[in-house]
């Protein structure tokens, strides 16, 4: 590797104020010495380094390539699946229910999660228009149990396989399927809470049923259709879930809304 000379006659450096500025010469002469130390030290480096970085190189472009080809792989996969899955819904627009089962039936052993769950809520659902309840609970069942797919897909499937055969099935069964569903916050507490206070009420416990009925009357996240109806029957079981009597009545028109009766509207 070249070096760079030792200039020791500091009157001719340009570090020494009262010194001479270093020729023209002499500066073309460094630049050229810094150059070669630039380009001995770019050699020994590619010398040392060269073939490990290439190596990483080659193989980050096959990884990379590798990945290209799985994704366009999937992706061919996801509109074969798409596919087959619009296919079976124009079949059960058609009240061809066998035919859309089988054509999803793919699907359950090799399909992607979403795709295998999309499939057997469709097999499901076929069964239960046939009047196979107890394949569409079986297949439910199979929904629920499976890990790989999405929490609220299982969640739903659970829900629906309590629903499905909810009259043949024992209501202490039916209170600890939907047990994790039927608290506040779950993405299907409204439905499942009703479902657990029918339950109790079935099996005789008034109290819960209407505790139960009276949480989802006061409860303004869910649907109006359902606090409404939990609304009366915890009525009926003697808990009292209005929490403004005098805002339903007006709401209900038995009472002027307010204003209505300062402007001299009849009572």
């Amino acid at each position: 590797m070249a070096l760079i000379p030792n200039r020791t006659d500091k009157s001719k450096t340009s570090g020494d104020p009262g010194g001479p500025a270093p020729s023209a010469e002499d500066e073309v002469l460094i630049r050229e010495i810094d150059e070669a130390v630039r380009q001995d030290d770019a050699a020994a480096f590619m010398k040392r380094y060269g073939p490990t970085l290439a190596g990483v190189i080659v193989l980050f472009l096959a990884a990379f390539g590798g990945w290209l080809y799985w994704q366009n792989l999937e992706e061919s996969k996801l509109e074969a699946q798409s596919e087959t899955l619009i296919t079976a819904l124009d079949a059960v627009e058609a009240g061809d229910y066998e035919s859309a089962s089988e054509q999803v039936q793919p699907l359950i052993a090799q399909g992607m999660p979403g795709a295998r769950a999309a499939a057997l809520f469709l097999q499901a659902g076929a069964a239960l228009e046939q009047g196979e309840t107890a394949r569409a609970v079986d297949l439910y069942a199979m929904i629920a149990a499976d890990e790989e797919i999405p929490a609220a897909l299982r969640d739903l499937a659970r829900l629906r396989e309590v629903a499905s055969n909810f009259d043949e099935r024992e209501p202490a069964d039916a209170i600890a399927k939907l047990e994790p569903l039927a608290q506040p916050g779950s993405t299907f507490y409204g439905s499942a809470a009703e479902l657990t206070a029918i339950a109790h009420l079935e099996m005789g416990n008034r109290d819960e049923a209407g505790a139960i009925f009276a949480a989802i009357a006061k409860d303004d996240t869910l649907p109006e259709t359902l606090t409404r109806r939990a609304q009366q029957l915890a009525g009926v079981l003697g808990v009292d879930a209005i929490e403004d009597v005098e805002a339903l009545l007006r709401e209900e028109g038995v009472l002027p809304q307010e204003g209505e009766e300062a402007a001299g509207a009849p009572r």
